[in-house]
């Protein structure tokens, strides 16, 4: 292969065919949390999806608060994955069906017992990008009320499509049905809106200046305890430092900043209420 680059002479590249295998699912750990992204739904999708449960689960251990699954700028996939993603979150119920222009034709996809993540808040991230098998499985998980959706309306991708055979070696991709969620909603045209809005945004630190506090006025009354007060403005504003429980968020990922902060707020009232 001859490439050509601004600036530079053409030059030769030898490329070796090969079977690319392409991961599309990734995770890791947000503090607490386990971050898992799905990019596209293809034959491992969902063994990979087990297997990064699986080691979330073990290593952030029992301190575990919840899970994000990112299907951002997801294009979708195998419907059969679609309905065992889904699956691994929900015990029972409808997840999506097809209907076409026969009553007869109509199917339906349900789940079978036994939630891999027992249970614990999950957070599911669309946006426009999400189309199809993403769509599916946020409109499965949003009607069973198993999930928050965040982020902003997805694709509207909620067609089926039949490849019907033709004489000479042809054939004929024809649209024949269309998804529709637990709740009949249909995906088409008007993709899933999500449980709470959040617009992709840029996170930035505001500096306020020097403020007065009260331990900065003449007579203040200290504590009480000897502990004193802090000696200077520099040191009130200054942010605490990350740890290993709650980590320095990504500032490029708002979306994703939000959904962290949800789980984390579940958590936290969820320690009250038992307590």
């Amino acid at each position: 292969m001859t490439i050509l680059r601004k600036g530079r002479e053409p030059f030769d590249v030898t490329i070796t065919r090969d079977v690319i295998k392409v991961t599309s699912v990734r995770s890791r750990d947000e503090g607490k949390v386990a971050y898992l992204r799905i990019t596209s739904f293809n034959e491992q999708t969902t063994a990979g999806l087990k297997a990064a449960i699986e080691k979330r689960q073990e290593e952030i251990g029992d301190g575990l608060i919840g899970y994000v699954l990112d299907l951002r700028n997801n294009p979708g996939g195998l419907l059969d994955q679609a309905i065992s993603v889904s699956d691994a979150f929900l015990n029972q119920g409808e997840i999506v069906s097809t209907r076409g222009r026969n009553v007869e034709d109509a199917q339906r996809y349900n789940a079978r017992a036994g939630d891999l993540t027992n249970g614990l808040p999950l957070v599911v991230l669309i946006n426009g990008g999400s189309a199809s098998a993403s769509e599916i499985v946020a409109g499965a998980l949003q009607d069973h009320r198993r999930a928050v959706i965040m982020g902003t309306t997805s694709f509207g991708k909620g067609s089926v499509q039949t490849i019907i055979p033709l004489s000479g070696n042809g054939a004929m991709r024809l649209t024949t049905a269309r998804y529709y969620t637990p709740s009949g909603r249909s995906i088409q045209g008007t993709g899933i809106d999500p449980d709470i809005v959040i617009e992709q945004a840029r996170l930035e630190t505001v500096e306020n200046g020097p403020q007065r506090r009260e331990a900065d006025l003449r007579g203040a009354l200290d504590d009480g305890g000897g502990n004193g007060a802090p000696a200077n403005d520099a040191e009130l504003d200054k942010p605490e430092e990350p740890t290993a429980e709650q980590p320095a968020p990504d500032r490029q990922d708002y979306q994703l900043t939000r959904a962290l902060d949800l789980l984390r707020g579940l958590s936290f009232f969820n320690e009250r209420a038992i307590n």
